[in-house]
C-alpha cells in the first residue's frame, strides 16, 4: 500500500481509538493488514469480511489514500418519536376515516395521509393488534331472559340431570342435492380439487339431528321440508331410541315449528321429555351447530348428488361412520373480556 509514516500513524491512531466509529477502526485496519502483505483469506478471518469489502476499501484507499476510508452513506435521518408516532398513526386507525369515500385504512393509504412508510404503519398496527382489512360479525341478544336461559343451558352441558340424557336438536333446512355437469378435476400436486361451475338441482332434503351431549352421538332423519309435524316425529323417534321411561332434555333454539301447539301436545304426552330453549339470537349454544358445520365441511359443500334419495343415503352413510368414533364436544370460554350482558330493557353493557 506503500503508506507514507504520516499515514501509518494515522491509521494506527485510528486502530487504538475507543471513541471512533467501529466501521472506521475496521477500514483502518484493513489497510495496515494490507500493507503487512497479509493474505486475503487471513484478512477475511481477523475482519470477519467478504472480498468485495477488500477490494472496495483498498481501491478508494489507493486512488483517495486516507480520504476515501469515511463512509459514503449520510446515514438516517433521526427518527421521530415513537410514542407519538404511534399515538397519531392508532388515533387516524381508530378514529377518522380515508378522505377517498373508503370504509377503512390501508397500510398505504394512511402511510401516503400522515407521510412515511407503510411498513411504519404495519408495525405499529401489528404492535397494538390492529387489523382494519378484517371485519367480524355479531348478534346482540334482546331476551330479557337471556342469563337465565344461557345458565340453563350451560347447566345441562356441565352437570347433567342424573339417570337423564341430554339432546341437542336441530335442522338443517333445504340442504341442495346438487349434480355437476362440468367433469370435476380431482386434487393433483400444485393444484387444487376443482368443481365446474355449472351444476344440476335435483331438489332438496331438511336434516333434523340430536347430539347426545354425554357421548357425542348423533340420531339423524331426513324429511322433505323442516315443519313442526317432522320435529315432532323426529322427537318420537328420539323418545323410541331411549330405554322406556328414560328422562330426556332436549336443548334447541326457539325457531316458530318448535313452539307450535303440536310440540306442546307431544310434552303432554310424554311427561319425561323437557324441552330448554336457547335465547333468541343465540342458537350457537347449541352444540348440534358444531356437528352441522363438520357435516356441512366434509360431506355436504363438496358433494356431486344424483337425487335426494342419493342424499339421504349419503348423510346417514356420514352418520353411521362419525357415530363409531364419536367424542363428546369440550368447550372452553376464558375470555371474560369478550363477555356481552343484556339487561331487561334489552340494552347492553
Amino acid at each position: 500500500m506503500n503508506l507514507s509514516e504520516t499515514e501509518r500513524e494515522e491509521l494506527m491512531s485510528m486502530q487504538r481509538s475507543r471513541t471512533m466509529a467501529v466501521g472506521q477502526v475496521r477500514r483502518a485496519r484493513l489497510i495496515l493488514l494490507l500493507d503487512e502483505g497479509a493474505s486475503r483469506a487471513a484478512i477475511m478471518a481477523e475482519l470477519r469480511c467478504d472480498s468485495r469489502f477488500i477490494t472496495t476499501w483498498q481501491m478508494r484507499f489507493t486512488s483517495e489514500r486516507l480520504a476515501g476510508l469515511y463512509g459514503r452513506h449520510p446515514g438516517r435521518a433521526p427518527r421521530p418519536d415513537l410514542a407519538v408516532l404511534e399515538a397519531r398513526v392508532v388515533d387516524y386507525t381508530l378514529r377518522r376515516k380515508p378522505a377517498d369515500g373508503s370504509t377503512h385504512w390501508s397500510s398505504r393509504k394512511l402511510a401516503a395521509q400522515l407521510g412515511m412508510a407503510f411498513m411504519t404503519v404495519q408495525r405499529i398496527w401489528r404492535k397494538h393488534d390492529i387489523r382494519p382489512h378484517r371485519l367480524d360479525t355479531h348478534m346482540v341478544p334482546n331476551d330479557p331472559d337471556f342469563e337465565a336461559k344461557v345458565a340453563d343451558v350451560i347447566g345441562l352441558y356441565l352437570n347433567p340431570p342424573l339417570h337423564a340424557v341430554v339432546f341437542c336438536v336441530d335442522g338443517k333446512t333445504a340442504i341442495q342435492a346438487l349434480d355437476r355437469k362440468d367433469l370435476m378435476l380431482p386434487l393433483s400436486p400444485g393444484r387444487a380439487e376443482s368443481h365446474g361451475f355449472k351444476y344440476k338441482r335435483n331438489g332438496t332434503l331438511s336434516l333434523f339431528a340430536a347430539l347426545n351431549v354425554a357421548t357425542g352421538e348423533v340420531l339423524g332423519k331426513t324429511a322433505p321440508r323442516h315443519t313442526s309435524a317432522q320435529f315432532v316425529a323426529f322427537l318420537t323417534e328420539v323418545v323410541w331410541a331411549q330405554p322406556r321411561g328414560k328422562e330426556i332434555h332436549v336443548i334447541c333454539d326457539n325457531v316458530s315449528s318448535h313452539k307450535t301447539n303440536a310440540v306442546q301436545t307431544f310434552l303432554v304426552d310424554h311427561p319425561k321429555v323437557s324441552i330448554h330453549y336457547t335465547p333468541t339470537y343465540s342458537s350457537w349454544l347449541n352444540q348440534v351447530e358444531n356437528w352441522f358445520a363438520r357435516i356441512q365441511r366434509d360431506d355436504i359443500a363438496r358433494g356431486v348428488v344424483t337425487s335426494t334419495k342419493d342424499l339421504n343415503k349419503k348423510l346417514m352413510r356420514y352418520i353411521c361412520q362419525y357415530n363409531r368414533q364419536a367424542r363428546p364436544l369440550k368447550w372452553k370460554y376464558s375470555d371474560l373480556s369478550r363477555r356481552i350482558r343484556c339487561n331487561s330493557s334489552g340494552s347492553t353493557d
